[in-house]
């Protein structure tokens, strides 16, 4: 919840003020939250009866379907709750007000002050009569290519709405939609690239790191993984259940390395390549409390995919510690924002050699360095590595 904006009661504002306000003063304000909890404590002091609004917006995630905002009278600021992708086949949404809209509807308005059973049927319309509402109304705001998000105001004042509040917020809504759609595109340009490439990276992104051959050196740990027998799993079972297996695959592998301050720089077919930077605490030590907790998430998903007559996945891990050079690589029109170095090369070959010794996780000597104080690690003895010169002392890790 965000904190409530600066409003001087003493000031007294007219629909053409908050007009003025939502055209030209809010370009400063980056969030479309706290832009619309200020428009409604505005719209309140130009004396529309304001208590309860909602702006539904649609965005494009890999785990949600969109956002309700919603601002409330007396509340602080606005409450924003995400939207899932099946929230349409739901009886909270089916029915709705703003399933209306979404279906075409130009208007959806409601007396809550008449008798309920000669209303709309929708929980969302006693749960306003609960709270002394009294009139509510809906509208689409239209984005570009004709995509719809929904704008709804309520009242509490007795009669509800007149005309003359009904048409100062109408008078709103073109300028809204464009406030909000820049947000929201915004907020899509940042969703997709921390989708794609991850968070830290999609900030560097958005600031303006994007010419090619730009970056930077960053010392890290680094880790690689990937799946054992993936070519004989995608040969023998149907696609959509390998996009499955896959999927569960890089959730027990991902959800980890988020928890524990690590970034997934690049997943490659059925691997992944993921960094701590060491300049945050702990870095090594959260590398491998990452690695348990995959491990223990691996064997749930093995047990659940045994249940339903699955193969168990199995996996290796590289590990190593150094500098990385962190930047923009690739052709003039196609750039991949990565790590390369000596040290990502270690962490390939040391998870090309769990196959070898017949170990899950293999950590180089530089790594296990830096946590064999805190973690019990198997020495494996000295093995020779392609492309380096001298052999490398080799530990495992049992998690």
């Amino acid at each position: 919840m965000n904190a409530p904006p600066k409003i001087d009661p003493a000031t007294a504002y007219s629909d053409n003020d908050v007009l003025h306000w939502l055209t030209n003063d809010a370009r400063d304000e980056r969030f479309i939250d706290n832009i619309f909890a200020e428009m409604c404590l505005r719209l309140q002091r130009a004396d529309i009866p304001l208590k309860r609004a909602t702006l539904h917006v649609v965005i494009q995630h890999p785990q949600w379907l969109g956002a309700k905002i919603m601002w409330a009278d007396g509340v602080p600021g606005t409450e924003m709750t995400r939207a899932d992708h099946d929230v349409r086949e739901r009886p909270s949404y089916i029915g709705s007000p703003v399933s209306e809209i979404h279906d075409g509807a130009t208007e959806v308005r409601e007396n809550l002050e008449t008798d309920p059973a000669l209303g709309r049927k929708h929980a969302v319309y006693d749960e306003m009569r609960g709270k002394g509402l009294t009139d509510y109304v809906a509208w689409p705001l239209y984005h570009t290519l004709g995509k719809r998000h929904v704008v709804t105001f309520a009242t509490d004042r007795a009669g509800g709405f007149d005309d003359a509040h009904i048409a100062s917020l109408q008078k709103l809504l073109p300028i809204l939609a464009l406030v909000s759609e820049i947000r929201v595109k915004n907020r899509l340009a940042r969703t997709l690239l921390e989708t794609y490439v991850g968070s830290h990276a999609g900030e560097l992104i958005l600031a303006g790191a994007t010419r090619r051959g730009t970056g930077t050196t960053v010392r890290a740990a680094i880790m690689i993984c990937d799946l054992r027998d993936f070519t004989h799993i995608s040969d023998n079972w149907p696609r959509d259940d390998v996009i499955d297996l896959l999927n569960g695959y890089f959730d027990a592998i991902s959800e980890p390395i988020a928890r524990h301050g690590g970034e997934i720089l690049k997943f490659m077919g059925d691997g992944l390549l993921a960094i701590f930077p060491l300049s945050e605490p702990n870095a090594c030590a959260n590398l491998l409390r990452t690695v348990s907790e995959a491990r223990q998430a691996m064997m749930a998903l093995n047990k659940e995919n045994g249940e339903t007559g699955r193969a168990p996945l199995n996996f290796g891990i590289g590990v190593h510690v150094g500098d990385v050079m962190y930047g923009n690589i690739g052709s003039r029109a196609r750039l991949d924002f990565t790590v390369i170095g000596p040290a990502v090369n270690m962490a390939s070959r040391l998870e090309a050699l769990t196959k070898q010794v017949g170990k899950k996780v293999i950590l180089s000597q530089a790594f296990a360095d830096l946590v064999k104080s805190d973690f019990e690690l198997e020495r494996l003895g000295e093995f020779p590595v392609r492309g380096f010169n001298e052999p490398v002392e080799l530990f495992a890790y049992q998690g």
